[in-house]
């Protein structure tokens, strides 16, 4: 007899009409007959096998959990330092930007008009001062000839002025320069 059944389980081709019967209705029977098949047993080593290396390659990812929490740990760190130290770039930067600031040219050559002016300034009230403590009348009376008294303040004064003035022209002749596009400033 050639059945379908027995064309793809040839194992059963030993049973009669009425075991397989039997084996249909008891299933008790068919669990013996099912579990003594080779294919059966086939499956059943290939799935414990199966199970042993799902099993192993658990134990295996076990093993490299608590490595990896602390490779985790450490990369969350190493990012926060990151994060850190970016934003300290970011203030640096900022630093860095306003010192340049105070030397760029056109901030040096407004520094130096400013000088320049502040210099004129403390020479002329020098001047002025030097004057007007030469014509008070604390001073005692006046020799009529016109000369400022005291000579050894006046080459006091003369020095100082002369000294207070020369820094002066020094710093209008840098100012005159600069405007005549004689002066070049590195930028590096």
């Amino acid at each position: 007899m050639s059945t379908p059944l027995l064309v793809e389980f040839p194992e059963l081709s030993h049973l009669s009409r009425e075991e397989l019967e039997d084996l249909l209705n008891d299933p008790v029977y068919f669990q013996s007959v099912f579990h003594s098949l080779q294919r059966v047993k086939d499956l059943y080593q290939a799935q414990a096998e199966l199970g042993r290396a799902n099993e192993s390659i658990a134990q295996h990812n076990l093993t490299l959990q608590q490595p990896l929490y602390n490779l985790r740990a450490e990369t969350k760190d190493a990012f926060d330092e990151a994060k850190r130290l970016e934003l300290r770039w970011k203030e640096l930067e900022k630093e860095q930007k306003e010192v340049y600031q105070r030397f760029t040219p056109q901030f040096l050559l407004m520094r130096l008009r400013h000088s320049t002016t502040a210099q004129d300034d403390a020479s002329e009230a020098l001047a002025s001062s030097f004057v007007q403590q030469q014509s008070s009348p604390s001073n005692g009376p006046s020799s009529g000839t016109g000369t400022p008294r005291g000579g050894a303040d006046v080459d006091e004064f003369v020095k100082e002025f002369k000294e207070l003035r020369k820094i002066y022209h020094k710093r209008a002749m840098w100012g005159e320069k600069w405007a005549n596009g004689q002066v070049a400033w590195r930028e590096d």
